[in-house]
């Protein structure tokens, strides 16, 4: 296994990360800014008014984009288990 390949299976593994942890990361961060914000504005300081919405947006999120996800990681996995032979060449 030369550096090479083991740069190549490092950049893949970070790029289906961010593919997979993307999503729900962004839909908690936009989600958490709009609260933020509607909590400044009305100033209405209650920790459950932040953690609730946060929770119900990422949780839509994982449970629409699931199949997708599954299918990246089934699709890196399968890729990295049928090169194996490659890799210890």
């Amino acid at each position: 296994m030369t550096i090479e390949m083991v740069n190549g299976i490092s950049a893949e593994v970070f790029k289906t990360v961010l593919y997979v942890a993307g999503p729900p990361l962004i839909i908690g961060l936009v989600i958490g800014l709009m609260v933020g914000l509607f909590q400044t504005v009305t100033q209405i300081q209650e920790f459950t008014l932040t953690f609730v919405p946060k929770m119900v947006g990422v949780f839509a999120c994982l449970f629409i984009l699931m199949p997708w996800m599954a299918d990246k990681i089934v699709t890196f996995t399968a890729n990295l288990i049928t090169n194996i032979p490659s890799y210890i060449r």
